[in-house]
């Protein structure tokens, strides 16, 4: 009898560590990436989507879209559907990969050698850019970034750092916690946002939020300050609403931006795939982030 409840103990004390093995081996077959590079000294990785209407011969669009905190691309391949529309349209998407366990971004700015190198993220899709240009007809003048909570926060960093190159960029959820003093780009970006106001991790007030002590900030100011700093002057102009979904256009831009509220909207991707409502609250699929994004792209080149 003592044996045996030796043996129990042993195996409740092990058993969070199995499951913990467990998870890490299917997070690892989840991770599943088709290309890699090497960028200061650091082995990075992506997942690159080629719809087959490609034409070599016409310079295409590319669309890089960042996964969120603990996801990895081809989760946020899944979330976001944009494989689909590339499919439909004919531009190349990539799934760039963040870095540590659980995966992230460092989007709180880029980091500098020494000698002014630019490191870390911005790096990594600034040399990212530089492969699938080298290995694709890609369009200079258009290439888009977008992202999900953290990959929010880094699109809107590589406006900041990559301003000459990303030709307008997206946020979902996005937790925006680059200092507006350390956003410095060569030109103004244009920006289309969409977050929920039930957004559990990211709070639409602003705050820390359940998950992460953090100073988020409030998400209209914050709209209402990219939007200066984009030059809008005139009053912002309502766009059609729809359901749970309101939108405002920032007018007389020097760089367009437009900011959509979901009403009751959880830290999900609007029209994607629905992440689980325990965790993220309601997924809406009153409007779709990628199409409406992508059209919102279009415009802008």
């Amino acid at each position: 009898m003592p044996g045996r409840r030796a043996r129990i103990i042993l195996i409740l004390i092990a058993l969070p560590f199995v499951l913990a093995l467990v998870l890490a081996g299917i997070l690892q077959l989840s991770h599943r990436t088709n290309g890699e590079l090497i960028v200061a000294g650091e082995r990075r990785t992506y997942l690159l989507y080629v719809p087959q209407n490609y034409d070599p011969a016409t310079p295409t669009p590319l669309v890089i879209s960042i996964h969120g905190y603990a996801e990895w691309p081809a989760h946020q391949a899944k979330t976001s559907r944009w494989n689909e529309l590339a499919d439909e349209v004919g531009f190349i998407v990539v799934y760039p990969s963040g870095t540590g366990f659980p995966r992230r971004w460092t989007a709180f700015g880029a980091r500098t050698t020494d000698e002014g190198a630019t490191t870390g993220d911005i790096a990594f899709i600034e040399a990212l850019i530089d492969r699938l240009a080298a290995d694709y007809t890609i369009d200079p003048d258009r290439i888009y970034v977008n992202g999900l909570s953290n990959g929010g926060g880094m699109s809107f960093a590589l406006a900041c750092g990559l301003s000459d190159r990303i030709a307008a960029f997206g946020s979902v959820a996005g937790a925006h916690l680059l200092p507006w003093e350390a956003c410095r780009p060569t030109r103004p970006v244009p920006a289309i946002l969409f977050h929920g106001t039930a957004d559990p991790i990211v709070p639409y007030a602003g705050g820390p939020s359940r998950a992460f002590d953090l100073p988020f900030p409030n998400v209209p100011a914050w709209a209402d300050e990219l939007a200066r700093r984009n030059g809008c002057s005139g009053p912002p102009r309502d766009l059609p609403a729809g359901g749970a979904v309101s939108g405002i256009a920032y007018q007389d831009c020097t760089a367009d931006v437009t900011f959509y509220t979901i009403a009751g909207g959880g830290h999900s991707w609007p029209g994607g795939v629905p992440l689980p409502k325990a965790i993220v609250g309601t997924t809406t699929q009153d409007i779709d982030a990628t199409r409406v994004m992508w059209a919102f792209f279009e415009q802008v080149p």
